[in-house]
């Protein structure tokens, strides 16, 4: 496995790949990897010849008051988990290496960026689809692996391929979760020992929605408010939004489409730390 920081060389290593006819999957993170990135780099290896792997620490996702000076770093420990599931090359490039100091262009997709995380966090997808625009430009994938556990970023990622016109595949791949439903993420190592044991609440308040779809008695409203109130009982989580929304648009479902299909998204925060979840639901 090689480990490269320049654009131009993992570039230049990519057209070689692509020369000798392999294809090519690529899975951007931003490191403080654990299974659930694993999962994504083993799906890659599975499907394509030569695996470029990407970690860096994106600050134009961040906004001023978020966590982006904390967030956790674990390059040589991540490097390991990617060797260990059968990156070909890892891309760990420097802000200066992505990033010109007077840099004015961004990538922005209207609309789905606006609600739910985007209300949320101004400016975060922003962030996203123009750092993820300079990855595939730079790794040049036939498929790019992301997490359904950011399910609204996949979904942008999507809507950003389709209307540039990209050349590649995304493949949005199962959450993986902890043995109690918690779902994997970098953040949850800053859960104290008592919000870990509060934080599966959130799987539990999704399960509860995937149960009432299934019975077929409450509407997508119903489903909503009954766990914006199983997690509110809890006493500790705020949460920012509990919904039953449109898995293509995001759109809040009011009533049932019969033989449609819905997704489930939770946003709350647990003492400092914010944490998302969704489930998809069929009716």
């Amino acid at each position: 496995m090689d480990v490269e920081s320049s654009p131009k060389k993992i570039h230049a290593a990519v057209r070689e790949a692509r020369r000798r006819g392999l294809t090519i999957g690529c899975v951007p993170t931003m490191g403080a990897l654990h299974a659930g990135h694993v999962s994504l780099v083993q799906r890659a290896r599975s499907e394509n010849d030569f695996v470029v792997a990407t970690i860096f620490v994106n600050p134009t996702q961040f906004g001023p008051t978020e966590d982006f000076s904390r967030y956790p770093r674990t390059l040589d420990a991540d490097l390991e988990f990617c060797r260990a599931a059968g990156a070909d090359l890892v891309f760990t490039p420097q802000v200066a290496d992505m990033y010109a100091a007077d840099a004015q262009t961004i990538v922005r997709v209207t609309g789905l960026s606006t609600v739910l995380e985007g209300a949320h966090r101004p400016g975060h997808f922003d962030g996203v689809t123009t750092v993820v625009t300079k990855l595939f430009q730079i790794t040049e994938p036939d498929r790019a692996y992301f997490g359904q556990k950011d399910y609204q970023q996949q979904l942008i990622i999507r809507r950003m391929v389709q209307d540039l016109n990209l050349p590649v595949t995304i493949v949005t791949c199962p959450i993986v979760r902890e043995a109690d439903g918690l779902a994997m993420s970098s953040r949850n190592r800053y859960l104290s020992s008592e919000e870990r044991g509060v934080a599966k609440e959130i799987f539990q308040a999704l399960q509860l929605a995937e149960q009432l779809a299934g019975s077929g008695s409450d509407s997508p409203q119903e489903i909503a408010d009954r766990m914006r109130v199983h997690l509110e009982g809890t006493g500790v989580l705020t949460v920012q939004y509990a919904v039953v929304a449109d898995p293509e648009t995001l759109v809040t479902q009011q009533t049932r489409v019969s033989g449609g299909a819905g997704v489930a998204l939770i946003a709350a925060k647990l003492g400092s730390t914010r944490l998302i979840d969704n489930q998809l639901l069929n009716y």
